[in-house]
């Protein structure tokens, strides 16, 4: 089985900074994406930025400039860089990698268990 731990989260003022971590256990061949979701209460789960394998970045608009989305493969891990936080960043949020565990294998989405963020004086 693969399992991902998010860490990181916090209580922080706004524009302050955090850096989340995420990291995979088990049995895994590769990661082809790795990325960040966030949920705020009420509201529906949203992709926040994301990695291929590849090297290529998205990231929704209400993050672009502040965040910075990184992998390091050797480590199963993936990071966000949060900078200039706002409290409309506040939220819980997820990491997912899209994992194949096998050379032959299909891939399959798994989630972290999530991380507070809290923004506010």
């Amino acid at each position: 089985q693969v399992q991902l731990v998010e860490s990181g989260g916090g209580l922080v003022q706004p524009g302050g900074s955090l850096r989340l971590s995420c990291v995979a256990s088990g049995s895994i061949f590769s990661i082809e994406t790795m990325s960040w979701y966030r949920q705020a209460p009420g509201k529906e789960r949203e992709l926040v930025a994301f990695i291929t394998n590849t090297g290529r970045i998205t990231y929704s608009d209400s993050v672009k400039g502040r965040f910075t989305i990184s992998r390091d493969d050797a480590r199963k891990s993936a990071y966000l860089q949060m900078n200039s936080l706002k409290p409309e960043d506040t939220a819980v949020y997820y990491c997912k990698y899209n994992v194949r565990r096998t050379l032959l294998g299909v891939t399959r989405d798994y989630w972290g268990q999530g991380t507070q963020v809290t923004v506010s004086s």
